[in-house]
């Protein structure tokens, strides 16, 4: 079976929970680390014949457009990260709509490519942020991968569906959205191979995991990573003691384990398994779930009054 594989390119000093220690108006001032890091990744991906889903943020795009080119000639797609790494729910409607404008124009514009899909700043769409995805679709994108369907202090909507679905909109829009993998373990929705958990957990776990998907509902399994976890070296930034626990646990670890990961499965990007059909869900053999009924209630929730 074909998985997905992303990357969400960003800076490590750009990371929510280091938000108040690192002010917007002082990355100018840090260190750049994404380039090595993400060519490291390139790297990896070219010896295991791997390609992924790069979201990149605009502000990197702008900095560093050599490198979304690079990412680009490498046969990997782009897509859209935000501008400014502001979770979702903090701004309104409009200031959301400028910020993917500023970021969607900054990839194309150093890559020369359309891109065709968008993640949320820290899986920001939730109850109160779904009107972000009569945007994204208003903006041309076609599927988000924002979503998470579980429960966290930062973010998911608990009962939102596991599988590709399909989110129908006002003015007959529409959005494929592609959710991160989870599992279910009794009365429990747990996360299955990606960021943080993929490097926090023992890789006994995201395998199980893994397994588990495959054999219980036959989907394709999404896991996403940041280029900052694989860099030991990142300088260290002083915040809260789970924070830091959240960041900087398993690095050392993290590209033995992705390594391992891609020699034992497929992976391909987004763009390759949304154009080849191969995305599926569990319920039935087509590539998408109709769920505008169920997620109408949550939607009527999160947009703006």
């Amino acid at each position: 079976m074909r998985h997905i594989l992303s990357v969400d390119v960003e800076e490590y000093f750009q990371v929510e929970a280091f938000a108040d220690q690192v002010p917007r108006n002082s990355w100018d001032r840090w260190p750049l680390r994404v380039e090595h890091n993400t060519q490291r990744l390139l790297e990896l991906f070219d010896t295991t014949n791997t390609k992924a889903t790069f979201f990149v943020l605009g502000w990197v795009a702008n900095k560093l457009p050599g490198l979304v080119r690079a990412i680009s000639n490498r046969g990997h797609e782009l897509a859209c990260h935000s501008y400014w790494h502001r979770c979702i729910y903090r701004l309104t409607p409009a200031e959301f709509r400028e910020d993917t404008r500023m970021a969607k124009t900054a990839i194309e514009q150093a890559a020369g490519v359309r891109i065709r899909g968008y993640r949320a700043p820290s899986w920001s769409i939730t109850n109160q942020s779904l009107w972000a995805l009569d945007t994204l679709a208003e903006e041309g994108f076609e599927y988000d991968s924002s979503i998470y369907p579980i429960h966290h202090d930062v973010y998911g909507i608990p009962g939102a569906p596991p599988n590709p679905y399909v989110h129908h909109l006002d003015r007959s829009l529409s959005l494929h959205e592609f959710p991160p993998s989870t599992f279910r373990l009794g009365r429990f929705t747990l996360p299955a191979a990606g960021g943080g958990y993929l490097r926090l957990l023992p890789f006994s776990y995201t395998l199980w995991a893994l397994r588990r998907i495959e054999a219980t509902h036959g989907q394709n399994v999404v896991v996403y990573l940041h280029p900052w976890e694989i860099d030991v070296q990142q300088p260290r930034i002083a915040g809260r003691l789970r924070s830091r626990f959240r960041h900087y646990h398993g690095l050392e670890t993290m590209e033995t384990k992705l390594q391992k990961l891609l020699s034992l499965r497929r992976f391909h990007s987004f763009q390759e398994m949304i154009d080849t059909h191969h995305l599926r869900d569990s319920h039935d053999s087509s590539a998408f779930v109709n769920t505008h009924q169920a997620l109408a209630s949550l939607s009527s929730m999160g947009r703006p009054q």
